[in-house]
């Protein structure tokens, strides 16, 4: 199986179910795990035949900028529809880890969706 994996990307957002908890923004940090569509051996060092990892995280900073939500299953969902949308992946994992209780180091949402295509 092969695997692109982002590590701990920190994302700035506003997101939270009460207002207040929206009304600034908010540091969340994500691990996303893809797989690309074609395996490792196949890619003949080229980048147009993988999965732009930069590319990636320039996009997810930019879709978890762009409005307040509630909830961090709603963006999870959005990342992972895309990446399989627009960096053409076979699937993709994305875990979402918010520090905004106390008496715990995070919360967190974990989401795993394949291609529709595949």
């Amino acid at each position: 199986m092969n695997e692109i994996i982002i590590d701990s990307l920190r994302v700035k957002t506003w997101i939270g179910v009460p207002d207040a908890e929206r009304s600034g923004a908010q540091e969340i940090e994500l691990d996303i795990r893809i797989r690309p569509a074609r395996d490792f051996a196949e890619m003949q060092d080229d980048i147009a035949l993988t999965v732009d990892y930069a590319a990636v995280c320039q996009r997810v900073v930019g879709l978890a900028a762009e409005r307040p939500r509630r909830l961090i299953e709603t963006l999870a969902q959005e990342i992972g529809d895309l990446i399989l949308d627009e960096f053409g992946a076979s699937s993709v994992e994305v875990e979402i880890r918010k520090f905004i209780l106390p008496e715990t180091r995070h919360v967190a949402v974990f989401l795993s969706l394949p291609s529709p295509l595949r």
